[in-house]
């Protein structure tokens, strides 16, 4: 789903927040730190938004020049994504709709100059947010921290039905806000959903559910782990085609595609 400078000879993966400016009526841009990253990379995500993943301990004057070098490389890339995607304005939501749980929220802002951040608070249907309400970053921080509880709330339920269902037991729930999946399982059990998830639909949050589930008998993609997943959802490869053109759901407001 996104241009990668890998696909140019030069660049490699990623991992850490090192730092970031959160979106404002343009796309965000930012840096991130890997322990895996050997030399430094761009990835360019579908609605413009750059990210330069660089290894541990690398100079903010190396990134400067790196992302210099490649400004020509950095506008092809949001260019060819914005044949096929307008572009979106990334200003603060006055409702936000979550059809995973069925749910449409309005949402307002209390400003207080005085104040050095932003809290949320929901209640009746409305999502409230007081403090630094001026300052959009702090203000998407807010909003992420309600629904990532939102998600937990919502999905760990279902997640333990679901684990009942494949027989497929897991250690704890994480609910994160990853970039480049869904979800995953770690060898130890644990299983992250992304909270993005939120603005898909349920049958989506179903399959992706089973997916990871599935990941405790077999962690890998290999065909008996597809005929596992074929037990409890016949229509898989479906879902999966349709769960890789999700992050077109997710606002972009929001700054994670």
């Amino acid at each position: 789903m996104q241009i990668t400078a890998q696909q140019i000879p030069l660049f490699p993966p990623d991992d850490i927040a090192l730092e970031q400016t959160e979106p404002g009526r343009k796309p965000g841009f930012s840096v991130r730190e890997s322990g895996r990253a050997r030399r430094l990379s761009i990835k360019v995500y579908p609605r413009g938004r750059v990210e330069v993943v660089v290894p541990r301990r690398t100079k903010p004057a190396e990134v400067a020049s790196f992302v210099a070098e490649n400004k020509d490389w950095i506008r092809r890339a949001r260019e060819s994504f914005a044949v096929e995607i307008p572009p979106e304005d990334y200003a603060l939501p006055n409702t936000i709709d979550l059809p995973a749980v069925g749910r449409s929220v309005r949402v307002c802002y209390a400003r207080d100059s005085s104040a050095s951040s932003v809290r949320y608070r929901y209640a009746h249907g409305q999502l409230k947010l007081c403090g630094r309400t001026g300052d959009r970053s702090l203000c998407v921080k807010a909003i992420r921290r309600w629904l990532s509880a939102t998600a937990r709330k919502q999905f760990a339920p279902q997640l333990r039905s679901l684990s009942r269902l494949t027989g497929t037991p897991y250690g704890k729930l994480q609910i994160r806000a990853q970039r480049s999946c869904w979800g995953s399982r770690s060898s130890s059990g644990t299983l992250s959903l992304n909270l993005c998830l939120l603005f898909l639909d349920p049958m989506l949050v179903r399959y992706l559910m089973i997916h990871e589930l599935c990941h405790g008998r077999h962690m890998n993609h290999s065909p008996r782990f597809w005929k596992f997943v074929a037990q409890f959802e016949p229509g898989y490869r479906c879902l999966d085609r349709s769960l890789g053109e999700g992050w077109r759901r997710v606002p972009a407001w929001l700054g994670v595609y």
